[in-house]
Protein backbone atom coordinates (compact mmCIF):
# COMPACT_ATOMS: atom_id res chain seq x y z
CA UNK A 1 0.00 0.00 0.00
CA UNK A 2 1.41 3.30 -1.10
CA UNK A 3 0.60 6.63 0.12
CA UNK A 4 -0.86 9.08 -1.37
CA UNK A 5 1.56 12.29 -2.10
CA UNK A 6 0.91 15.18 0.16
CA UNK A 7 -1.57 17.94 -1.86
CA UNK A 8 0.20 21.19 -2.49
CA UNK A 9 -1.70 24.44 -0.87
CA UNK A 10 -2.42 26.96 -2.61
CA UNK A 11 -0.45 30.05 -1.71
CA UNK A 12 -1.51 34.04 -2.23
CA UNK A 13 0.29 34.94 -5.40
CA UNK A 14 4.13 35.17 -5.00
CA UNK A 15 3.95 33.43 -1.76
CA UNK A 16 5.00 29.91 -3.23
CA UNK A 17 8.40 30.62 -4.16
CA UNK A 18 8.80 31.73 0.05
CA UNK A 19 7.45 28.60 0.78
CA UNK A 20 9.07 26.83 -0.92
CA UNK A 21 12.37 28.05 0.22
CA UNK A 22 11.39 27.57 3.71
CA UNK A 23 10.19 24.39 3.53
CA UNK A 24 13.86 24.14 1.05
CA UNK A 25 15.57 25.32 4.62
CA UNK A 26 14.41 23.38 7.10
CA UNK A 27 15.51 20.09 5.28
CA UNK A 28 18.96 21.97 4.62
CA UNK A 29 18.90 22.66 8.43
CA UNK A 30 17.77 18.95 9.31
CA UNK A 31 20.22 17.38 6.67
CA UNK A 32 23.35 18.87 7.70
CA UNK A 33 22.49 18.52 11.27
CA UNK A 34 22.56 14.89 10.60
CA UNK A 35 25.76 14.94 8.59
CA UNK A 36 27.41 16.77 11.40
CA UNK A 37 26.19 14.52 14.15
CA UNK A 38 27.34 11.42 11.89
CA UNK A 39 30.83 13.11 11.55
CA UNK A 40 31.63 14.17 14.88
CA UNK A 41 29.60 10.86 16.30
CA UNK A 42 32.08 8.41 13.97
CA UNK A 43 34.78 10.56 14.98
CA UNK A 44 34.59 9.93 18.73
CA UNK A 45 33.45 6.01 18.05
CA UNK A 46 29.68 6.56 18.59
CA UNK A 47 26.03 6.93 17.37
CA UNK A 48 24.67 9.85 16.46
CA UNK A 49 21.87 8.92 19.08
CA UNK A 50 24.89 8.62 21.54
CA UNK A 51 26.64 12.13 21.00
CA UNK A 52 23.41 13.55 21.44
CA UNK A 53 22.82 11.80 24.75
CA UNK A 54 26.63 12.57 25.93
CA UNK A 55 26.16 16.18 25.28
CA UNK A 56 23.13 16.95 25.97
CA UNK A 57 23.57 15.33 29.72
CA UNK A 58 26.70 17.39 29.71
CA UNK A 59 25.20 20.46 28.67
CA UNK A 60 22.21 19.49 31.59
CA UNK A 61 23.25 17.55 33.53
CA UNK A 62 21.30 14.16 35.06
CA UNK A 63 17.97 13.80 33.64
CA UNK A 64 15.72 10.93 34.12
CA UNK A 65 14.81 8.37 31.20
CA UNK A 66 11.28 10.23 30.60
CA UNK A 67 13.03 13.62 30.45
CA UNK A 68 15.83 12.60 28.05
CA UNK A 69 13.22 10.65 25.55
CA UNK A 70 11.12 14.10 25.74
CA UNK A 71 14.32 16.60 24.85
CA UNK A 72 15.63 14.01 21.90
CA UNK A 73 11.54 13.26 20.67
CA UNK A 74 12.16 9.30 20.88
CA UNK A 75 10.16 6.75 22.79
CA UNK A 76 11.53 5.53 26.57
CA UNK A 77 11.90 2.09 25.08
CA UNK A 78 14.23 3.58 21.91
CA UNK A 79 16.45 5.48 24.64
CA UNK A 80 16.74 2.81 26.88
CA UNK A 81 18.55 0.52 23.99
CA UNK A 82 21.15 3.84 23.42
CA UNK A 83 21.21 4.07 27.34
CA UNK A 84 21.78 -0.06 27.55
CA UNK A 85 24.75 0.10 25.11
CA UNK A 86 26.32 3.19 26.75
CA UNK A 87 26.35 1.75 29.82
CA UNK A 88 28.12 -1.50 28.76
CA UNK A 89 30.40 0.98 27.13
CA UNK A 90 30.91 3.07 30.53
CA UNK A 91 29.76 6.01 29.49
CA UNK A 92 26.68 6.48 31.88
CA UNK A 93 24.87 4.87 34.68
CA UNK A 94 21.67 4.27 35.66
CA UNK A 95 20.77 5.99 39.60
CA UNK A 96 18.08 5.46 40.97
CA UNK A 97 16.30 8.65 42.45
CA UNK A 98 16.06 8.77 46.66
CA UNK A 99 12.45 10.51 46.05
CA UNK A 100 10.83 8.40 43.96
CA UNK A 101 12.48 5.00 43.80
CA UNK A 102 10.25 4.53 40.12
CA UNK A 103 12.36 7.26 38.78
CA UNK A 104 15.59 6.38 37.07
CA UNK A 105 18.25 9.19 36.22
CA UNK A 106 21.17 8.92 33.38
CA UNK A 107 24.67 10.10 34.76
CA UNK A 108 27.70 10.34 33.03
CA UNK A 109 30.28 8.04 33.97
CA UNK A 110 33.99 9.41 34.30
CA UNK A 111 34.84 8.11 30.94
CA UNK A 112 31.27 9.39 29.28
CA UNK A 113 32.26 13.17 31.31
CA UNK A 114 36.04 12.89 29.41
CA UNK A 115 34.36 11.65 26.37
CA UNK A 116 31.88 14.89 26.06
CA UNK A 117 34.77 17.22 26.90
CA UNK A 118 36.76 15.89 23.99
CA UNK A 119 33.93 16.72 21.63
CA UNK A 120 34.97 20.33 20.47
CA UNK A 121 31.84 21.11 18.72
CA UNK A 122 28.32 19.49 17.25
CA UNK A 123 25.37 20.69 15.55
CA UNK A 124 23.50 22.27 18.61
CA UNK A 125 26.37 24.54 19.55
CA UNK A 126 26.53 25.33 15.53
CA UNK A 127 23.09 26.42 15.63
CA UNK A 128 23.56 28.22 18.59
CA UNK A 129 26.32 30.22 17.56
CA UNK A 130 24.02 31.09 14.85
CA UNK A 131 21.06 31.62 16.51
CA UNK A 132 23.22 34.42 18.79
CA UNK A 133 23.52 36.18 15.61
CA UNK A 134 19.74 37.20 16.15
CA UNK A 135 18.57 40.11 18.26
CA UNK A 136 16.31 39.59 21.20
CA UNK A 137 13.38 39.94 18.97
CA UNK A 138 13.90 37.83 16.07
CA UNK A 139 15.30 35.32 18.61
CA UNK A 140 12.35 35.37 20.32
CA UNK A 141 9.89 35.40 16.54
CA UNK A 142 11.77 32.14 15.56
CA UNK A 143 11.40 30.69 18.15
CA UNK A 144 7.29 31.40 18.26
CA UNK A 145 7.43 30.53 14.48
CA UNK A 146 8.94 27.21 15.01
CA UNK A 147 6.95 26.17 17.78
CA UNK A 148 3.87 27.19 15.84
CA UNK A 149 5.07 24.96 13.19
CA UNK A 150 6.23 22.00 15.26
CA UNK A 151 2.56 22.06 16.85
CA UNK A 152 1.17 22.11 13.43
CA UNK A 153 3.36 18.91 11.65
CA UNK A 154 2.82 17.21 15.03
CA UNK A 155 -0.92 17.76 14.62
CA UNK A 156 -0.55 16.31 11.19
CA UNK A 157 1.17 13.86 10.98
CA UNK A 158 -0.97 12.17 13.88
CA UNK A 159 -4.04 13.32 12.36
CA UNK A 160 -4.39 10.66 10.34
CA UNK A 161 -3.72 7.99 12.79
CA UNK A 162 -5.80 9.07 15.89
CA UNK A 163 -2.61 9.64 18.13
CA UNK A 164 -2.44 12.19 20.56
CA UNK A 165 0.40 15.20 19.05
CA UNK A 166 3.30 15.52 21.45
CA UNK A 167 4.53 19.04 20.87
CA UNK A 168 3.90 21.75 23.26
CA UNK A 169 3.57 25.20 21.42
CA UNK A 170 4.97 26.85 24.28
CA UNK A 171 7.74 24.70 25.54
CA UNK A 172 9.79 22.19 22.71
Amino acid sequence: MTSAPPPRFAFPPGLQRDVDKIVETIVYLYTESRRLTKEVARASNLTGPQLTVVKMLQHLGDLSLSELSERIRAGNSTVSGIIDRMEREDLVRRVRSKEDRRVVHIKLTEKGRALAASVAIQPMEIFQAAIASLDPEELRTVLRILLKLAGRVDELVHAASGATPNVDESNP
